[in-house]
C-alpha cells in the first residue's frame, strides 16, 4: 500500500514538474539560438546529475538495504522520468503543442522509420511488463528471476522498448538537439540498467551470473544453452 502511494505521489509531483518545465523553459526560446544552447547544457548536466543521484545512489540504496523500492525512491524516478520527457520543450520549436507532436514536414523515409521503432518500442514495453507483472517492473517484487518470454532475448526488454521508443521520435523529428535527448536517454537508461543488475546479481548471485552469460544485457543474440 505505501509503495502504491508512493509511486501515485511520483507521478503526481512528476506531472506538476512537467508543466511547470514546460512555461519555463520555453522562455530561451525567445532570448534566440545562444540561450537555447545554454538552457540546453545547463539543464542536461542537471538532468544528468539528478538521475545519477536517484538511480545511482536511493534506488541502488534501497536494494541493498529493503530488496525493493520504497515509496521515496520510486517517487524520485517518476521525477526523474517527468523530467527527462520534458526536457525537449527546451529546444522543440513553437509550433509543437508538445514535442512528439510536431507541424513542420518530415521526410517520408524517417517518418516511417520513426513511426515503426516507436509501435516496437511501446509493444516491447507492453509486453514485457505483462510477463514480468506490474509489482516486479516497479521494483517491489523480487522473488523469482524471470528468464523465459521476453526475457530470453533481452535482459532489459522494457529500456531496450524504451530507448526504440525514444530513437523513434528522434527520427519523426531529427536534428542535434533532438539527437542529444537520445544519448540523454542511452545515459540514463544503461545507470537504471546497472542498478538493477547489482540488485539481481545480490538477490540470485550464480544464478544471475550464468543469465548474463546466456542472454545480451539489451540486443544480440543469446547463446544456445540459454535459460
Amino acid at each position: 500500500m505505501q509503495a502504491t502511494i508512493g509511486n501515485l505521489a511520483g507521478v503526481v509531483v512528476a506531472i506538476a514538474v512537467v508543466t511547470g518545465a514546460y512555461y519555463v523553459w520555453r522562455l530561451p526560446q525567445k532570448w534566440g539560438d545562444l540561450a537555447v544552447l545554454v538552457a540546453y547544457a545547463l539543464s542536461a548536466s542537471l538532468l544528468l546529475l539528478g538521475a545519477f543521484v536517484a538511480l545511482r545512489f536511493f534506488v541502488r540504496r534501497d536494494y541493498r538495504r529493503h530488496r525493493r523500492l520504497t515509496p521515496f525512491s520510486a517517487s524520485l524516478e517518476c521525477v526523474v522520468a517527468g523530467l527527462y520527457l520534458a526536457f525537449p520543450t527546451i529546444y522543440s520549436p513553437p509550433s509543437w503543442a508538445w514535442f512528439w507532436i510536431g507541424s513542420s514536414p518530415v521526410n517520408p523515409v524517417l517518418e516511417g522509420i520513426g513511426s515503426f521503432l516507436i509501435v516496437v518500442g511501446l509493444i516491447a514495453i507492453v509486453i514485457a511488463m505483462a510477463w514480468l507483472g506490474l509489482p516486479r517492473s516497479w521494483g517491489q517484487q523480487v522473488d523469482v528471476l524471470r528468464v523465459s518470454g521476453p526475457y530470453r532475448v533481452s535482459r532489459n526488454p522494457q529500456i531496450l522498448g524504451g530507448a526504440l521508443l525514444i530513437v523513434g521520435v528522434f527520427f519523426l523529428q531529427p536534428s542535434l538537439y533532438a539527437l542529444g535527448w537520445v544519448i540523454l536517454c542511452a545515459i540514463m537508461l544503461h545507470m537504471m540498467a546497472l542498478t538493477e543488475e547489482e540488485h539481481l546479481r545480490e538477490r540470485f548471485g550464480v544464478e544471475y551470473e550464468q543469465y548474463t552469460v546466456q542472454v545480451p544485457r539489451y540486443l544480440g543474440i543469446p547463446k544456445k544453452g540459454g535459460p
